[in-house]
């Protein structure tokens, strides 16, 4: 497609989405009875107008019915997650019996690396992204040091090359395969936070098998944003929060991913609860675990109702749409016309001053655009906010902005231009 740099283009663009509707199902922030252009759903999505009616039934039930809500009503909360199960799983391309909401992400982070990390004398390394988000890197240290083992040698980190913001894949799969029989477990995102990469998540998996390794992957910037095929690519385990894409509310429940070829595996460790006993018989209360199958069996504690009727509600609009295939495409085309815009920028300026980090190719990135501003960056930041564009700032230098498929439209990217090319002649 070739791009226009002008108000008309971008508007006539919306008028051609058949997903502009969408956007009338969610709530903006609005600053004195204007709302922004939020461009910031790769760190929180926004509210759909739904979760309130959804959270209201919840409470209704509790109110109404107390402590029989577990048991009694249209949807008994003893039986909740399943609702959520069908929906989640094709998100991530899964069983419905290879999901399941729980928790919140690192914590279920620990748990699946309670099973899959077992190091022994000859496997005892992890391999990562050495820009990993933090907590990712905080788990994994402590994971380790947990086993007896020092974090300097047991894990490995991959960096990009000498004057490089993204890893290139041979570089992984060259790690992965020198260090092959060291390794225990390759633990990746699927995109990266910082610079919105998406690694090419099959061959990181097909890698790690063949060197005798398990896979698993923090999908925290990945569900909801790009199209995955968890079963098929034969991930062994995967997590993921769900309030930045998935729109389900700060500090939303969570999800896991389980392949369905670990069910029976006795040799599995798992910290057990009794949320995760087998459900026919959990009411016995009887001692000596036995988990449920599937991933319900990682469960620890009992349902979080609440929190998963705001995910239930994120979840309904996904199924609305018909989930990832057209939000995709136009997720690509948002992305596209957002590099033509800042390029534009930089032309009219005269040289790079926003420097797009995250990969142009489509099957390399999602939703999320990452910009390191030469300088002043911090104060282009600070005059978006203050004229109704709200992204997300990384220190020392990157703003990133996230053009989400399912509410942002054309026209906010066109605007969004418009005001870094307004604020350069000023700042500048």
């Amino acid at each position: 497609m070739k791009f226009e740099n002008n108000l008309l283009f971008s508007q006539n663009l919306d008028l051609a989405d058949p997903l502009r509707t969408m956007r009338d199902d969610y709530l903006f922030p609005v600053l004195n009875n204007k709302p922004f252009i939020y461009l910031c759903g790769n760190s929180l999505g926004l509210q759909p107008k739904v979760a309130k009616e959804v959270l209201d039934v919840q409470l209704n039930n509790w109110q109404n019915l107390a402590v029989e809500g577990w048991f009694e009503g249209n949807s008994p909360w003893m039986f909740y997650h399943k609702e959520l199960k069908k929906l989640m799983a094709p998100l991530v391309g899964a069983k419905v019996a290879e999901v399941c909401p729980m928790n919140t992400l690192t914590v279920n982070l620990h748990l699946l690396m309670v099973s899959f990390y077992q190091p022994n004398d000859k496997r005892f390394k992890i391999i990562m992204e050495a820009g990993a988000f933090p907590s990712d890197q905080y788990a994994i240290e402590s994971q380790v040091r947990f086993h007896g083992y020092d974090p300097k040698e047991a894990i490995i980190e991959v960096k990009p090359r000498d004057g490089e913001y993204i890893l290139r894949t041979e570089d992984i799969l060259q790690v992965i395969e020198a260090k092959g029989d060291e390794i225990a477990l390759v633990l990746f995102g699927g995109v990266n936070y910082f610079t919105g990469q998406w690694f090419d998540m099959p061959a990181i998996t097909k890698a790690g098998h063949k060197a005798g390794a398990l896979v698993g992957f923090d999908l925290a910037h990945a569900a909801g944003n790009v199209p995955l095929s968890l079963h098929d690519w034969d991930v062994d385990f995967a997590c993921w929060c769900s309030y930045k894409y998935q729109n389900a509310g700060p500090g939303g429940i969570a999800g896991i991913f389980v392949h369905e070829k670990h069910f029976n595996d006795a040799s599995l460790n798992r910290f057990a609860g009794w949320w995760g006993y087998n459900e026919s018989n959990r009411f016995k209360m009887e001692k000596g675990f036995v988990p449920e199958l599937g991933a319900d069996g990682w469960q620890v504690s009992c349902t979080q109702v609440m929190p998963m009727a705001l995910y239930h509600a994120s979840l309904q609009l996904f199924d609305k749409v018909g989930y990832l295939t057209s939000l995709r495409e136009k997720s690509k085309t948002l992305t596209e016309y957002l590099f033509y815009v800042i390029d534009e920028v930089n032309t009219n300026i005269g040289y790079e001053q926003f420097k797009i980090i995250t990969p142009r190719g489509q099957a390399d990135r999602g939703a999320q655009v990452s910009i390191i501003a030469k300088s002043h960056g911090k104060e282009f930041f600070d005059k978006l906010v203050e004229n109704h564009v709200l992204g997300d700032w990384r220190e020392p230098n990157v703003i990133r902005l996230s053009p989400v498929p399912m509410y942002n439209s054309f026209e906010d990217v066109y605007r969004t231009g418009a005001l870094l090319l307004s604020l350069s002649k000023s700042i500048l």
